[in-house]
């Protein structure tokens, strides 16, 4: 299988002069019965006629691997270990905020101008890191393969962002919604038509108004999707139950609402939109400067995905 979509980590090995699959398999103590349909579909475009091996040709095996490399995530964080398979089956196409020419919301932190698309993007990354360590297919829609997760208070501004696989990013709006909507629209048909179920799009921004406007976590999904409505209720319902446990008395507001968001009406699969708060508060700002704080909202978007999957 696929560990994530940033790589394929699974084992490789030639078929020999006349082996067939079965024969491929039992080499490498794998019990066809189990494992013969899942080689067809990780190798259905290395096939000879009547799917079958081409003499020397490399195959990957269907073993699930427990670690693998992941540049994106920073040499630090690069090494990712899988802890179990609760989201295996799951597909996940995370979407941070703009990016590219576009910072977004920009605000001033102690002197330190802030940019919304560096705070999103790096806690979609910790997100991502996550959902891989529990057994789910990941898509970075939007990609810095040079940043990585960071731990700075300050996050440097650049403009070198992609849209997957590796396009640049245009400086119209309007464009660069096309684009990231046409990248997880082809992703989805891709995997819909194997038959994979379960794909959902998670869009992270942070949210600028006013410098007095103290703000929560909220979630917004489409006015028709269901399912979009259940994994953002979902979210939200996570959040409530961490703030009344780790910050008891302080009260959460962070609602759920539909929006006729551009993202969430033209994406395939259900989506959900995610603000932070609002990059221009000082209590909002202690949301994401924090590395810790960032690492813990990821954490909670984790846990209330891995519900919506539990329960879809």
């Amino acid at each position: 299988m696929l560990v994530s979509g940033f790589a394929q980590n699974n084992p490789k090995v030639k078929a020999l002069d006349g082996e067939g699959v079965y024969a491929l398999l039992r080499r490498n103590n794998l019990d066809p019965s189990t494992y013969y349909s899942s080689f067809l579909q990780l190798n259905k475009d290395n096939l000879g006629k009547n799917e079958s091996l081409i003499s020397g040709r490399t195959y990957f095996l269907p073993v699930e691997v427990n670690h693998g490399a992941y540049p994106i995530f920073g040499a630090k964080y690069a090494d990712v270990k899988k802890i179990d398979n609760e989201l295996g089956g799951a597909i996940f196409y995370l979407v941070s905020g703009h990016g590219g020419p576009d910072p977004g919301a920009v605000g001033k932190i102690d002197g330190h101008t802030v940019a919304e698309d560096e705070y999103a993007y790096d806690i979609t990354l910790r997100l991502a890191r996550k959902l891989i360590e529990h057994g789910a297919l990941v898509y970075m829609i939007i990609r810095d393969n040079n940043d990585g997760i960071r731990n700075n208070k300050y996050l440097a501004l650049d403009k070198d962002e992609k849209c997957y696989p590796n396009k640049t990013i245009p400086l119209d709006k309007n464009a660069r919604l096309r684009q990231r909507v046409a990248a997880v629209n082809s992703l989805y048909k891709k995997y819909r038509a194997q038959g994979r179920t379960y794909q959902r799009c998670v869009v992270i921004h942070v949210d600028s108004r006013s410098k007095r406007q103290n703000i929560d976590v909220f979630f917004y999904h489409h006015q028709y999707s269901k399912s979009g409505k259940k994994m953002a209720q979902q979210l939200q319902a996570t959040f409530a139950a961490k703030y009344k446990r780790h910050q008891p008395g302080r009260g959460y507001t962070g609602t759920v609402s539909h929006r006729n968001l551009y993202l969430l009406k033209r994406t395939d699969p259900p989506a959900v939109f995610i603000e932070l708060g609002n990059i221009n508060n000082v209590k909002d700002q202690r949301r994401f400067i924090n590395s810790d704080n960032r690492e813990a909202l990821a954490k909670w978007l984790y846990e209330g995905l891995r519900t919506n999957y539990k329960h879809h």
